[in-house]
């Protein structure tokens, strides 16, 4: 799916009844940004802790501390790191990882465009801890 049909979606959904627009619009921009996850992230995250992954998984991230999920191999700079993640480290961290924390073991081609930052960001956020559901 094209990022000009997740666009569509969204269009196509906000026009919703007005006392449910809101609510709608929000679960279209998690779905897109679970499509988006999907390409862009889970070939080596997984969303929760009970799906295998390369990565650690990244239920619960935001307002995490980096390098803090348990039994994950760290490049030392992350576990050092002290930062949090708030939606603009993830920003941050999306778009450029190595410039953002030089030493970290992630490689990955940035994510450049905000639109898809910010669909990726509303889908995590919408990731509780899988013992949560």
């Amino acid at each position: 799916m094209s990022i000009r049909d997740v666009f569509l979606a969204i269009a196509v959904v906000s026009l919703a009844q007005t006392a449910q627009a809101s609510e709608v619009f929000e679960k279209a921009k998690i779905t897109a940004g679970e499509m988006l996850y999907r390409v862009e992230c889970r070939r080596c995250h997984a969303p929760n802790s009970n799906d295998p992954s390369y990565g650690p998984p990244l239920e619960n991230i935001i307002g995490r501390g980096a390098g803090t999920f348990p039994d994950y191999d760290y490049s030392e700079a992350l576990a050092a790191s002290g930062i949090v993640w708030t939606p603009a480290a993830l920003r941050a961290w999306m778009e450029d990882n190595t410039g953002f924390l030089p030493g970290t073991k992630m490689r990955h081609v940035g994510i450049q465009d905000r639109t898809v930052q910010d669909f990726i960001l509303t889908y995590l956020a919408s990731l509780a801890p899988q013992s949560d559901k």
